[in-house]
């Protein structure tokens, strides 16, 4: 498989191969990855197929740069997410509001993203949304099609294959030395909440933990996620101190409760301003809105909770 360019655009990058000569994990249906496009369908994709199968749900990722912008499970999308994304949630498809669930835990970060989905695509999933590629097991008959025009023909279609099992050892190579492991493949199930001081969890909960579970296995670390009604509501990754960490999970998850805030739903924009940009502003609102505290995130009707 050829490739653009490296991580940065005037890096050059060698043709990607599998590890196992003949056996891919993917297959190149449309456009030329980069590196990092690469990337991030093959961490996106293990990503949704984990979550799908611990939960028996179809499931959906937005990566951005190495890491999950956000991931979810197929449910409702209400009508603050529905509103900000000019979609009519009550008639969407289960895959969608996955991926727009997804898309929704931070809308900024999410323009411009790869996509991962657990299931079959139709053209539906990706009306209207600002997106580099997507990674699925499969697409319906023209999807592809319609696909392959986004980006003035330079979209990236790549289909997964679901039988594919991975090497059991994984490697990497820095500077000159090769690092190899063991590959994480212990199996996400209810069994691993089994161990803890809580007592039985509450199913839903348990849904949640398992679902952050594979947001966080294919998130740079330091990570923490915040999970609510089987989506990520804030991801923090990649941070030097789990502090910073969890407080950059939590203002996310912060902007997400004030974007529900009549007065940020409220702002008026000038015509012809593009959708991305009110959601840019609208998260920007809610930001000033957070301003630097460390609270408990606002109920539905907008009001603040007590500090934690």
């Amino acid at each position: 498989m050829e490739l653009r360019y490296g991580i940065n655009p005037h890096q050059t990058a060698a043709p990607a191969a599998p590890v196992s000569p003949g056996k891919w994990p993917v297959r190149l249906v449309h456009g030329t990855p980069s590196y990092i496009n690469l990337l991030d369908a093959l961490n996106g994709w293990q990503l949704v197929r984990e979550a799908s199968r611990s939960q028996g749900r179809l499931a959906a990722a937005s990566f951005k740069h190495v890491s999950p912008a956000g991931a979810a499970l197929a449910g409702p999308v209400d009508e603050v997410t529905a509103e900000l994304h000019g979609v009519a949630g009550d008639t969407m498809g289960a895959l969608a509001s996955a991926y727009l669930r997804a898309r929704d835990a931070d809308p900024k970060s999410s323009y411009g993203d790869f996509a991962a989905v657990s299931h079959p695509v139709d053209a539906e999933l990706l009306t209207g949304l600002v997106c580099d590629g997507i990674i699925a097991p499969g697409y319906e008959a023209g999807t592809v099609g319609r696909l392959s025009w986004k980006k003035n023909g330079r979209f990236l279609v790549l289909e997964a294959d679901e039988a594919f099992t991975p090497p059991p050892r994984e490697a990497r190579e820095v500077f000159g030395v090769r690092l190899t492991q063991e590959r994480d493949q212990e199996p996400l199930s209810p069994a691993l909440l089994d161990d803890n001081l809580g007592g039985v969890l509450p199913e839903a909960a348990a849904a949640d933990l398992l679902l952050g579970l594979a947001v966080l296995r294919y998130t740079q670390s330091n990570s923490v996620c915040y999970v609510r009604d089987g989506m990520t509501l804030g991801i923090g990754a990649g941070q030097q101190s789990r502090v910073d960490c969890t407080r950059l999970a939590g203002a996310k998850v912060d902007r997400w409760w004030l974007r529900r805030h009549q007065a940020v739903r409220a702002l008026a924009f000038r015509p012809g301003t593009r959708r991305q940009e009110r959601q840019n502003r609208r998260v920007d609102g809610a930001k000033q809105g957070c301003g630097h505290r460390t609270t408990s995130a606002p109920d539905r009707a907008g009001n603040s909770g007590e500090s934690r």
